[in-house]
């Protein structure tokens, strides 16, 4: 599905003698994942154009509303606090639209719709002044992008790589022989509606031996990153990480829900594992509230829902001054990849970015031009903006019309 919202001409637009210029339209694209599995269903892109012509997109993380709802509520936002109003002023749009409704409070939805837009003002802002957006948030202090994948299956399997030990070993040595030094996996397996939960006795045996496993394929070429999802208790988090230290993992990711800083903290002072966690939370004030806490020695903010990319350069500063890491999420298309890599290249506390195995296959195929990756490192692009381009005729060829969401947790409380 793709929406679009026009204006006319403003008399201020800018012109040869230097009025300021102005957003004067939109366009949505909901784009559908040809491989569902591999950073989700669907995808849904923003398209900001000036009175000057210059484009600029974004990309909004995982709203929980089908796509032609979440387009309406884009271009409601849009309507109200974007179009007319310069790219430039992002911190007036960003505090605008957060005080919106009368709430001044982090919310997940308006949050990942402001991220969207405020990473097109970028990409807008970097186009005019002829710098890509790291040159703007303070300049380059890396040359190359340390990344990692997830572990995913392949269409030959005959096994579920996330559950037997022998193929997510197999396919983790796999990874690290083109050139990975780092690999995602959750041990623990789906979470549900239902939890956090006591992980049983079964489940925190093939975590361990699943774990193990891999460990012994890559030995130390590779870290291992374990990719929870706030399914455990604090008490059976701390179980599970007892089992796995020997594994020497360098981080557990997101071992309790995302709502109690207190909760997972008592995980971190319990355990020797780096904790990382972020990708469910937006602004500075909900990683302020882990941060503060000691939670977590790795930041996992999601630029398509955090406040996008002038917040995450906020929440990145929060976490220098914490000696805190940053490791930006991607679950989701490569527009967010592409804000990923900005913010990273001029961040000194940067840790490694997430891809979607090499960022090839659809990721690149939504793209002008692929983004560079060498050896299991992302080559920052010099090109101005976030510098990448959306291929719109690709965009047009995948419509995603489902009523379904981005993500969706088992909706039944009996699972391991």
């Amino acid at each position: 599905m793709v929406g679009s919202l026009k204006t006319g001409i403003y008399n201020n637009s800018r012109d040869v003698k230097g009025s300021v210029m102005k957003i004067q339209q939109l366009e949505t694209f909901a784009v559908r994942n040809p491989k569902p599995g591999e950073g989700g269903p669907g995808f849904l892109f923003v398209k900001l154009i000036s009175d000057s012509g210059i484009v600029g997109y974004g990309e909004v993380y995982c709203l929980p509303f089908s796509p032609p709802v979440a387009e309406l509520m884009v271009k409601d936002i849009a309507e109200r606090f974007v179009i007319g109003n310069s790219p430039f002023e992002i911190e007036r749009l960003w505090h605008r639209v957060f005080a919106s409704g009368y709430t001044q409070h982090p919310d997940v939805s308006v949050l990942a719709i402001l991220s969207g837009l405020e990473m097109a003002c970028w990409d807008i802002v970097g186009k005019e002044t002829g710098k890509p957006v790291y040159e703007l948030l303070g300049g380059k202090v890396r040359e190359r992008l340390r990344s990692y994948t997830y572990l995913y299956p392949e269409p030959q399997d005959s096994e579920d790589v996330y559950t037997s030990a022998e193929l997510g070993a197999k396919r983790a040595a796999e990874f690290v022989q083109q050139g990975f030094t780092a690999v995602k996996f959750d041990p623990v397996g789906p979470y549900t509606s239902f939890d956090p939960r006591q992980l049983s006795l079964e489940s925190l045996d093939l975590s361990e031996r699943y774990t193990k496993a891999v460990r012994e394929a890559v030995g130390g070429r590779a870290d291992l990153l374990l990719g929870t999802h706030g399914q455990m208790t604090p008490d059976s988090a701390v179980r599970l990480a007892k089992r796995l230290e020997p594994c020497d993992p360098l981080w557990l990711e997101e071992p309790t829900g995302p709502a109690n800083a207190a909760a997972m903290a008592r995980v971190a002072r319990a355990t020797s594992i780096p904790i990382a966690s972020g990708e469910r939370l937006s602004t500075k004030w909900d990683f302020h509230a882990l941060l503060s806490q000691e939670a977590v020695a790795i930041v996992q903010m999601n630029l398509g829902r955090c406040g996008g990319l002038l917040e995450a350069k906020k929440i990145t500063a929060l976490a220098e001054a914490h000696y805190a890491q940053i490791a930006p999420h991607l679950y989701c298309g490569p527009i967010v990849g592409a804000a990923n890599i900005q913010l990273a290249s001029c961040s000194p506390n940067f840790l490694i970015l997430e891809g979607i195995r090499d960022w090839s296959g659809f990721h690149a195929e939504i793209l002008d031009k692929p983004i560079q990756w060498e050896d299991g490192y992302v080559i920052p692009s010099t090109e101005p903006g976030l510098g990448v381009e959306l291929n719109e005729t690709v965009a047009r060829q995948n419509p995603y019309q489902a009523l379904g969401v981005h993500l969706n947790p088992l909706e039944s409380g009996e699972y391991r």
